[in-house]
């Protein structure tokens, strides 16, 4: 029986956000059911962070055809964005959220060389069909650059893993062990997938994510590396919020963790904001949603008495970095902010 050549196996591994970039990769918002009756609003704080990204990498951005094109490139020009550090790539999407559906791409350090994974994706459970543009833009992306790209088979989507750049992952089990996902395989099984093609060696599962994350408990929206042994993990100071218990089982949880080298984590604690709602629904608005770019960190803010204190205590996480705090009042209403909305591309060094 022949052997499957997986990527770890080959030295290929998935590195930190922090690792320099080669380029931070979109996909341009067009879909108004999203952001129904408030997408025009969107436009001026999404253009605002790729702005503040292209000032240290290359932004590449998906759009549908010349016209989108045009449109965004008009957009950018608005808010003073290099459009010298901007290209635009006709590969249709269904959705903006590049993180979940855009290309997870690899590195081998040994050999500089890069690589791609194609997951599956199917909408956060098949939630808000059609997807099969959305599905095939790594596929596309490898293609254009002549890079190899594994397809697992299995649905996995960028948001609901979280690495540390020396073997470890984070994950919810509320997000990967939903039925709506892989309702094939097991605990052990998933652990395997991530493992051998993004080159982990240890998972580290925690419970439930917040209170209105249509992802079934993306960990982007709750805890997050910011160095190999260090995480932020958001908690609720309101006893009485909904998410107050969620976020504290989390906290414990994370207390209990080991690194590969027996230590624990060093946790620092991010406030939540205060609920934002609209239209009578409850949003996932975290400050636990921020991009970390080659030259900034980039983190949602909410109009909130919190934003300060949230921008203040990462900024003490990346002192190499500028911290920006850009208002994601509106872009929330899709159920997303920066981090949903990106995937970076590392660079070989």
């Amino acid at each position: 029986m022949e052997t499957k050549i997986y990527p770890a196996s080959q030295g290929y591994t998935f590195p930190a956000e922090w690792v320099k970039h080669t380029a931070t990769w979109l996909s341009w918002p067009h879909k108004e059911e999203s952001w129904p009756g408030k997408i025009e609003t969107i436009y001026k704080p999404y253009c605002e962070f790729i702005k503040i990204v292209a000032e240290g990498e290359l932004v590449r951005i998906n759009v549908a055809d010349a016209n989108m094109e045009a449109f965004a490139k008009g957009e950018l020009t608005k808010v003073g964005a290099d459009l010298g550090k901007i290209e635009f790539f006709h590969f249709p999407s269904n959705d903006a959220w590049c993180r979940d559906h855009g290309p997870a791409f690899l590195i081998n350090t040994a050999t500089n060389e890069k690589q791609i994974v194609d997951w599956g994706y199917n909408a956060w459970g098949g939630k808000y069909p059609p997807f099969d543009l959305d599905d095939v833009i790594p596929t596309k992306i490898g293609e254009r650059f002549g890079l190899p790209v594994y397809n697992p088979g299995i649905v996995m989507e960028g948001g609901s893993v979280d690495f540390n750049g020396a073997g470890t992952i984070l994950t919810t089990t509320a997000c990967l062990l939903n039925e709506n996902r892989n309702p094939h395989l097991t605990k052990k099984q998933i652990e395997d997938y991530l493992k051998n093609y993004y080159g982990a060696k240890q998972i580290l599962w925690l419970g439930d994510g917040i209170v209105g994350d249509d992802t079934d408990g993306h960990i982007d929206d709750i805890t997050r590396f910011v160095n190999h042994d260090t995480v932020v993990t958001v908690v609720e100071e309101n006893e009485d919020d909904e998410n107050y218990h969620i976020l504290q089982e989390n906290l414990e949880t994370l207390k209990t963790f080991r690194l590969l080298d027996g230590k624990p984590l060093n946790i620092v604690e991010l406030p939540m904001p205060s609920p934002v709602v609209y239209d009578g629904q409850r949003l996932p608005a975290s400050y636990a949603n921020f991009y970390i770019a080659n030259s900034a960190v980039i983190v949602p803010t909410y109009r909130d008495k919190n934003d300060e204190k949230a921008l203040r205590i990462l900024q003490e996480c990346f002192p190499d970095r500028k911290v920006v705090g850009i208002d994601s009042t509106d872009i929330i209403w899709g159920l997303g902010s920066f981090h949903c909305l990106s995937q970076q591309e590392p660079a070989i060094i």
